[in-house]
């Protein structure tokens, strides 16, 4: 584990930092690395799927964001941010420390790190992976690729919380008073399906994820939906990107079995509208039978989810097919021969 101390809190609750965790196994013949990202809520637990990663050749990492899981501190505002950019400075110094110690190059064949991420992880990421290319293209020649676990792409619920007169007021409110709590508790019907606690067979700290969730406040939401919105206008992150989600969303406010065969939390339709706003190369898989985070869903279920990771890490990073056509016929054609005049 290592800690980055952020200093001032641009969001007036300092001093913050962000902590980088790494899997202590480390792969043989190493491919690359991976660097994962949580969603709203969460930190990260999961060993199986670090252990998964590491099994395909990958150093794994995973970075718990300011005021997050291992990185919130006394006083500060769970998962609190009102602009989603602010990240940026964790997620840049997570890519600096693996590049230094994995060895990851700029160069078209050297390793290459997978950005993976989970819910509002993965709305964050591309964000950022986005202006990377735009404004820091020394960074972004270190991304090779990037893995979206239900990502948070749009609003779920009724449409009209989409419309622009609630847009209007969520953005008012944000700027104004952005600590401010949201009406609304979340159902913790997701939480009750995946803790070993309750019907689920997974184990983790209630205090850093807690089943119902963290209050959301108008501030955050604001820069959910300000992310939102450029996202919905179109990013290019220039990396393939593997989507992948449940086949299904079933919302309740009490857990069943259902809730265990399908996305509680997100509308499935929202990710596949808009996931080709991604740019760049992209593979969409929707699982059946996927829980919201699709690695933690039933073992049948998540098996084919990781089965799906290892077939895009084998051919999904491949130059595309007339590119590597190009290069094999550029190595086997013999140079010209230049004959000078007279």
């Amino acid at each position: 584990m290592r800690v980055f101390e952020l200093g001032a809190d641009p969001d007036g609750e300092s001093p913050i930092a962000a902590t980088l965790v790494r899997a202590p196994k480390r792969p043989r013949a190493a491919k690359g690395a991976v660097l994962y990202v949580h969603g709203f809520t969460d930190y990260f637990y999961q060993e199986p799927l670090a252990e998964f990663f590491v099994s395909q050749g990958y150093h794994f990492y995973a970075l718990d964001l300011r005021k997050c899981g291992r990185s919130r501190r006394a006083g500060q505002t769970a998962h609190y941010v009102s602009d989603l950019s602010f990240y940026d400075v964790e997620l840049s110094l997570a890519v600096d420390v693996i590049a230094a110690e994995v060895g990851i190059g700029a160069g078209e064949d050297d390793p290459k790190i997978i950005v993976a991420a989970h819910s509002t992880g993965a709305l964050i990421t591309p964000l950022w992976i986005d202006r990377l290319r735009r404004l820091d293209a020394t960074r972004h020649r270190l991304i090779g690729g990037l893995i979206l676990n239900s990502p948070w792409l749009d609003l779920q619920g009724r449409a009209a919380m989409r419309s622009p007169a609630v847009t209007a007021v969520i953005r008012g409110v944000g700027i104004t008073r952005g600590l401010t709590v949201l009406p609304q508790e979340l159902s913790p019907a997701y939480g009750d399906s995946i803790h070993e606690s309750r019907h689920g067979e997974w184990k983790y700290n209630l205090e850093l994820k807690p089943l119902g969730g963290f209050p959301v406040t108008f501030g955050w939401i604001r820069a959910i939906r300000n992310g939102h919105a450029l996202l919905q206008a179109g990013l290019d992150v220039a990396v393939p990107s593997l989507v992948l989600r449940s086949d299904k969303s079933y919302f309740a406010k009490q857990y069943s079995s259902k809730t265990d065969r399908a996305d509680a939390v997100l509308d499935v339709s929202h990710m596949a509208r808009w996931a080709g706003c991604l740019g760049g190369r992209l593979t969409s898989v929707p699982i059946p039978d996927a829980r919201h985070d699709v690695f933690l869903s039933l073992p049948a279920v998540r098996e084919q989810a990781y089965a799906e990771v290892e077939a895009w890490l084998a051919t999904g990073l491949r130059p595309p097919a007339a590119k590597a056509a190009a290069k094999k016929a550029a190595a086997t054609t013999p140079p010209r021969k230049t004959v000078a005049p007279g």
